[in-house]
């Protein structure tokens, strides 16, 4: 069983200690508190009874099988305690060996969210597309608000072109909520029929996240696209903070919007007064 230390709290320790020790030296808390990551690279090379005599800066470097560290960064989740930066970094050293590990953890739905969305950010950090086919999956059926999903789209958002083909290819099975995310990436792709439907038939099912919509179709720099934003543009129903990325996408597009009264819309009387 891998042993569990709180290293957050081990130098919250050394930091109390350093601080009643040192606080002479100091005019004021705000001169203590910029010597701070000084006081940190000293207590990552000061070796440490609790560690028996290793330095925290080298204790997780001893480690180097991915299984090893991935099931460490588990058990650190499921036991609440937070996971050592430390930990993460040698994970990210070991690198490439240790995504086959980290896509392993993301399928595992009972390991639950701390240690997925931790596995996520590292994949990012270490720029697999390992789990590319997996990410674009979770968007085919999700909720509105999921934030593995989302968390999820922002890797995709990294991979860049090598994304782009399946994620349009999974467009259409996709339900609303999984094309809305999967279009927040492909918009800055613009030229493909199937995610210039995609955005059209979003931004006309659903007039409630016009404003979203709307600055996805701008991107796309379509011109068919100007007479459904001016439409809803000069709709009665169509608020003020709405009209504004409207008019921004018509304006991207090359069109112009028509002149609204708003002095009714109290958005407008706020954001006018902020603007004054």
């Amino acid at each position: 069983m891998f042993e569990i230390i709180d290293f957050d709290s081990r130098f919250a320790d050394y930091t109390a200690r350093w601080a009643e020790a040192h606080r002479k030296e100091y005019r004021n808390y705000e001169a203590m508190e910029n010597d701070l990551p000084k006081v940190y690279m000293t207590f990552l090379n000061t070796p440490a009874d609790w560690l028996d005599g290793i330095t925290p800066g080298a204790y997780f470097t001893q480690y180097e099988d991915p299984k090893d560290l991935v099931d460490w960064l588990c058990a650190y989740c499921k036991a609440g305690v937070p996971v050592p930066e430390l930990l993460l970094e040698q994970i990210e050293a070991v690198g490439k060996p240790c995504e086959k590990r980290l896509v392993a953890l993301l399928k595992d739905e009972e390991a639950g969210n701390e240690a997925r969305m931790t596995a996520i950010g590292l994949l990012r950090n270490l720029d697999s597309t390992l789990p590319k086919m997996l990410y674009i999956g979770w968007q085919l059926d999700r909720e509105a608000e999921d934030e593995l999903a989302d968390n999820a789209i922002d890797s995709l958002a990294q991979m860049g072109r090598s994304a782009v083909q399946p994620m349009v290819e999974a467009l259409p099975k996709a339900n609303a909520a999984g094309q809305a995310a999967l279009l927040d990436v492909l918009v800055n792709y613009p030229g493909s029929e199937q995610v210039y439907r995609a955005a059209m038939k979003l931004f006309q099912a659903h007039p409630e996240q016009r404003a979203l919509f709307a600055s996805y179709l701008g991107k796309l720099g379509d011109e068919r696209a100007l007479p459904a934003l001016k439409q809803a543009a000069d709709d009665p129903a169509t608020g003020y903070v709405d009209w504004i990325e409207l008019r921004a996408a018509i304006e991207r597009l090359g069109g112009t919007a028509g002149p609204r009264d708003f002095s009714d819309d109290p958005d407008y009387g706020v954001l006018k007064g902020l603007s004054e």
